[in-house]
C-alpha cells in the first residue's frame, strides 16, 4: 500500500513517514532538541493501489514535527509509541496510512466504492543487525499492522506484516544519506477483499465477480535518499518498485499490472527549535539527520 496521509492525517504525519529518508542510527549520547518544528513539501507519484493502472499524482504542504519523548516519538522514523529499546532493539507501536482512491478515476473500479484513506497502526520490532563502521549499518523491521479505513466512520479492514531489511548509509556530518531496502507485503483476506473483491452486485460482462483471498499483497525495493542544504534545510527523494507476481489475488479483474513504480521529490524546512534537549536520547543518529 502507497504509505502517504491525506487530509488531516496526511498533514499530521506525512513529514514523518517521508522523511524517512533520512533514516539513522541509535545514539543515546546524542544532545539533541527535544522538539523541532518546520514544513515541507513534496511531489508525489504512486499507483492508485497494488496492481492498479491508474495513478495518484499529489504536490503535499504539511508540518515537519519532530518530537524525541521517553515514550511518544514523531521523528525520522515514524509516529510511534517506543516502549523498548536497548543498543540491538527496539519495539514499539507504529502508525502510517496510504492515500485514498476514487473510483471514477480507476477505469477497472467504475461503478464500485471509492478506495477511502487508510490508517495502520500496530506493533513494530526493529533490530540492528550489523554496524559496518563509517555511518553504514544493516537493520531490519518487523511491522504489524491494523488497517482502518477512514470513509463515511473508521471501518476495520484487516491487518498486514511487511518485514523490511535496509542497508542504510551517510556522509560525514549527515550532509547526505542512502538507504536501500526490500520487503514483503503480506494481508490477510479483509485487506485483499478492500484492493481486489468483487461483489456481485458489482460485476459487469467485463468485470467478473471475484472472491479475495489472504496472501501476499507485494515484493518491494526501494531507494530513498536526501541531501542537507545548510542547519535547517534538506532535499530528499525516494523511488518504490513494486513486483505483483505471486501475489494472492493476481486473477481478481481489479488486478491489471504486475509490478508498479513510486515516485517523490521534497524539501523540508526546520524553523523553530526547542531549548530544552531530549532525555532520553534520538532514536537516529544525529550524523545522519
Amino acid at each position: 500500500m502507497n504509505k502517504t496521509m491525506t487530509t488531516l492525517l496526511k498533514a499530521a504525519c506525512a513529514a514523518c513517514l517521508l522523511s524517512t529518508t533520512a533514516h539513522a542510527q541509535t545514539s543515546p549520547d546524542a544532545n539533541l532538541p527535544l522538539w523541532e518544528f518546520g514544513l515541507g513539501a513534496a511531489a508525489l507519484s504512486t499507483p492508485s493501489y497494488p496492481g492498479a493502472d491508474e495513478r495518484e499524482n499529489r504536490v503535499l504542504v504539511f508540518p515537519n514535527i519532530v518530537y524525541r519523548g521517553e515514550v511518544l516519538r514523531a521523528d525520522r522514523s515514524g509516529v510511534n509509541a517506543r516502549l523498548f529499546s536497548s543498543d540491538r532493539a527496539e519495539f514499539d507501536i507504529g502508525f502510517a496510512g496510504a492515500l485514498p482512491s476514487d473510483s471514477d478515476d480507476v477505469d477497472e473500479r467504475a461503478g464500485m466504492p471509492d478506495l477511502g484513506p487508510l490508517i495502520e497502526f500496530g506493533p513494530r520490532l526493529k533490530l540492528r543487525l550489523a554496524d559496518l563502521g563509517n555511518n553504514r549499518r544493516i537493520r531490519a523491521e518487523l511491522p504489524l499492522r491494523a488497517v482502518i479505513e477512514a470513509r463515511g466512520g473508521l471501518h476495520a479492514r484487516g491487518y498486514t506484516f511487511e518485514p523490511r531489511i535496509a542497508y542504510e548509509m551517510a556522509g560525514e556530518r549527515g550532509v547526505w544519506t542512502l538507504e536501500t531496502n526490500a520487503s514483503v507485503v503480506w494481508g490477510d483476506r479483509k485487506i485483499n477483499r478492500h484492493f481486489y473483491e468483487v461483489a456481485p452486485q458489482y460485476a459487469t460482462a467485463t468485470r467478473a465477480a471475484y472472491t479475495a483471498d489472504s496472501g501476499l499483497i507485494a515484493t518491494r525495493l526501494g531507494l530513498f535518499g536526501s541531501r542537507r542544504i545548510n542547519g535547517d534545510v534538506r532535499l530528499f527523494g525516494y523511488v518504490r518498485y513494486e513486483s505483483f507476481k505471486g501475489a494472492a489475488n493476481r486473477d481478481s479483474p481489479l488486478h491489471v499490472k504486475d509490478s508498479g513504480v513510486s515516485g517523490g521529490v521534497g524539501v523540508m524546512w526546520t524553523f523553530k527549535r526547542s531549548s530544552r534537549r531530549a532525555g532520553g536520547g534520538e532514536t537516529v543518529d544525529p550524523a545522519l539527520m
